[in-house]
């Protein structure tokens, strides 16, 4: 049995490896992984990703095992925190990458209406929600009236140079994102020949009911110019 056996697990081998290639992350790692140990790292980390005549006086969020705690209060009516990957499509290979630190900070209208999802989400994660349900959870919570659709005038920066979104390139470029009701692309023109407005038209599975275009500028929060390009969708 044990000759029979073993030439099927070898045989199997290339097929599991292949799997792993295509998706690293088939589900989430020990929570300790997505926790930064140093507190006031993931502090300064959130606070980079806006100017720092904002993020000086925003709220500050960090991530802890019970969800995301304030570590400081602002009075400017920002948020500045770290998003990790838990916030991607679900149909992202990286969806539980431990490594993808997302700094964001976000501008009141969008503390309001859009803060809300990464908190839910965090939660959904935090209580061991299987990620299908999670999502069914999300859509019934919007039919329910129990999350915000984005509010007129929701923006977010998005522009630390320290950010790592993805493994197939730490950085973009810096970026103010959008945050409107589902729309499409050809709305604000996003996408097109000398457009640069950018529309992430591959997050194909985001059961929050809204749109994100990005904007890219010119620098980093801390002034410094981009020194690399990488692509996202194309652009």
């Amino acid at each position: 049995m044990a000759l029979l056996v073993l030439p099927l697990a070898l045989g199997l081998l290339p097929v599991l490896r292949a799997q792993e290639a295509t998706n690293p992350y088939p589900k989430m790692a020990p929570i300790e992984l997505y926790l930064v140990a140093d507190r006031s790292a993931e502090i300064a980390l959130a606070r980079s990703a806006a100017p720092e005549a904002i993020s000086r006086d925003a709220t500050v969020l960090v991530l802890g095992r019970n969800g995301y705690e304030t570590a400081i209060e602002g009075k400017n009516g920002f948020t500045c925190l770290v998003e990790r990957s838990w916030m991607s499509p679900f149909d992202s290979a990286e969806f539980w990458n431990p490594k993808i630190r997302g700094a964001i900070c976000y501008n009141p209208p969008a503390v309001r209406s859009i803060l809300p999802y990464t908190l839910n989400r965090t939660k959904l994660v935090l209580a061991g929600v299987p990620k299908t349900e999670m999502h069914q959870r999300i859509v019934a919570a919007f039919a329910n009236h129990e999350l915000p659709l984005p509010e007129p005038g929701a923006m977010s920066y998005m522009m630390a140079k320290d950010a790592y979104l993805s493994d197939s390139g730490v950085h973009w470029h810096p970026h103010v994102m959008f945050h409107i009701p589902k729309t499409d692309a050809a709305t604000w023109g996003a996408n097109l020949p000398g457009s640069p407005v950018v529309f992430n038209d591959e997050s194909t599975d985001m059961p929050e009911p809204e749109t994100i275009f990005m904007m890219p500028v010119g620098r980093w929060s801390d002034g410094s110019v981009p020194q690399l390009k990488r692509t996202i969708c194309g652009n």
